[in-house]
């Protein structure tokens, strides 16, 4: 194995410890409660050389997948694919495809990452990176999960104002929030196959509810395959080009790449390692090793990483489960946009009370008798179907948004704790990093909730969605970069494809966060706003382009190591 690098932290070495040849024997007795569900790990069989393919084994690496799905079902994608449909329709079906079909393929990425070198990408970063690009790639994604966590607020605060018939107000079910999120996060104490069931039992709500309301309304399928595979958009303009946007930020979380990649995670099974000192973690205490990474985290599944074909293996049956979870995310998102592409497109206020008055709904009132264009969004939307399909199906929504908040708020809180101790290795409980992020993210949205009304909370989102595009080249470049380098990757560096889609996507993404920035600035009037705006979006690029140029570089070809074997630093 090769000789990691020396320590960039400041930090004093710990007293030598004894180590052995067991990691269970590493987790520490007063973490366990802390983060039961990582050290209650799976042991997957050996590779079998002469099947290809096990049902059975595929049952030992189902999990991870589940958890990283749930970014691509929050409730900024719920906003974001309803106001897709009304505004657009079916058209930007085909946005959506290709969003998720992206997002696979950084997925697979982070799946190869996390198994062949026993980091996650964090870790990576913390390992290639100085220490000033290292922070700010720190700060970045931990603003994305931020960003997250306040969609997740949103939405379920959303979600109780409109199970509790409007008893529940916003500001109210923003503080309620704080509450179910512990009470939810206490279930990995459990171990790990009832947490990942959980987040299973979520996913199977939402597919329910919202494939009930699709059910309900019967979208014309012609209509639908169309909007998938015919990548156009008949009569669009600003609007429909800036939500297509919106569904790209929606679907592809930066935070989500460093998460995945952590999850898959395997333990290195079969080697004695020699103690040099200690570094501690939330789970364990574990050595600074001369041939092995120190920050490696004990993780779910036990997979012998010292053959090759158990690596591939692993890696085999993880991309399955992530083709497998990401087909249900993209057919629950487009149940979403269909239902709401059938009934409202391009509906005004009157159209839709007009509905609402057939019907005798009870929810008429909360929509104005004018003909201005109806701008939905989560509640409205939920009222909508209230009004077309009867109260059930107004309850039906709300527990399909709250399912997507709920699991979105636990997942944020994991992808937080593993960036935080792979990038800086600062430890903090997980009672704390949920306070914590909790209360920023809580800040805002409950001033917005008691003193504005819900168009701006809807703006705040659409903001959020936006802000997740724009952290999205946190993310994209340095994956590419850590698995386009022989000396973590090994054999298992990117090839031709891999380097291509990944250079293109960087590319585009870069392309449009540009879009924005400017589009953004134009509509600045102050001028002390528009020079502070400018400074930091000049700044944002330069970081873009340096990450960038580091990541292109590695495309041609890998830095050699240095003499003792240890990784490529990218100075």
């Amino acid at each position: 194995m090769a000789q990691h690098r020396e320590m960039k932290d400041d930090g004093e070495d710990k007293p030598l410890i004894q180590f052995n040849n067991n990691p269970a024997d590493l987790v520490r007795d007063d973490d366990d409660d802390e983060r039961a569900h990582l050290s209650d790990s799976i042991s997957v069989p050996k590779p079998e050389s002469q099947r290809k393919f096990s049902l059975r084994k595929l049952l030992f690496f189902v999990g991870p997948g589940l958890l990283m799905s749930i970014a691509y079902l929050d409730p900024g994608n719920v906003e974001s694919d309803l106001e897709a449909g009304t505004i657009a329709g079916f058209q930007l079906l085909w946005v959506l495809l290709i969003s998720t079909f992206l997002g696979l393929l950084l997925q697979l990425m982070a799946v190869r990452l996390g198994i062949v070198s026993g980091q996650n990408l964090a870790e990576a970063c913390c390992d290639i990176y100085p220490r000033v690009p290292r922070y700010a790639l720190w700060v970045m994604i931990e603003i994305a999960i931020i960003g997250s966590d306040m969609q997740a607020v949103i939405g379920s605060a959303i979600a109780f104002n409109l199970i509790s018939s409007g008893w529940i107000p916003i500001w109210g079910g923003v503080i309620i929030t704080i509450v179910d999120t512990f009470v939810f996060l206490m279930l990995d104490r459990y171990g790990l196959r009832k947490l990942e069931v959980f987040f299973a039992f979520l996913i199977a709500i939402m597919a329910f509810m919202f494939g009930y309301e699709y059910i309900k309304v019967a979208p014309n399928q012609a209509a639908v395959a169309r909007g998938m595979f015919v990548p156009m958009c008949r009569d669009c303009g600003t609007a429909e080009l800036e939500q297509a946007v919106g569904i790209v930020g929606a679907i592809i979380m930066p935070h989500n790449i460093y998460l995945h990649s952590a999850l898959v995670q395997v333990i290195l099974t079969n080697h004695l390692c020699t103690t040099i000192h200690t570094t501690t973690l939330p789970l364990v205490s574990l050595p600074h090793l001369s041939f092995c990474n120190p920050f490696l985290l004990l993780q779910s599944r036990k997979v012998d990483r010292t053959q090759r074909e158990a690596k591939s293996e692993a890696i085999l049956y993880n991309i399955i489960e992530c083709v497998l979870v990401l087909t249900v995310s993209f057919v629950i998102n487009l149940f979403i946009i269909s239902v709401f592409a059938a009934a409202f497109y391009r509906h005004t206020n009157e159209q839709v009370r007009d509905i609402c008055l057939n019907n005798s709904s009870p929810y008429t009132h909360f929509f104005p008798a004018n003909n201005k264009t109806f701008e939905a969004n989560i509640q409205n939307g939920g009222y909508m179907l209230g009004c077309l399909l009867g109260p059930t199906a107004l309850y039906i929504w709300a527990v399909g948004v709250w399912a997507a908040g709920q699991s979105s708020t636990m997942t944020g809180t994991y992808a937080g704790q593993y960036v935080m101790e792979g990038f800086v290795h600062l430890r903090w409980p997980r009672f704390v990093r949920v306070v914590v992020t909790r209360l920023i993210a809580i800040a805002p949205t409950l001033v917005v909730a008691i003193y504005r009304d819900v168009q701006d909370i809807t703006g705040l989102n659409d903001f959020l969605n936006v802000l997740q595009s724009i952290q999205l080249p946190f993310a994209l470049i340095p994956i590419l970069t850590v698995t386009n380098m022989r000396s973590i990757m090994n054999d298992f560096t990117n090839g031709v494809f891999w380097k291509s889609v990944g250079g293109l996507l960087i590319i585009i993404v870069c392309i449009i966060n540009v879009y924005f920035i400017v589009d953004y600035l134009k509509h600045l009037n102050k001028l002390s706003v528009y020079v502070t705006a400018g400074i930091g979006s000049i700044i944002y690029l330069l970081f873009v382009g340096y990450l960038t140029k580091k990541c292109f570089s590695t495309l041609e070809s890998c830095r050699s190591t240095c003499c003792s074997g240890g990784y490529e630093t990218l100075e």
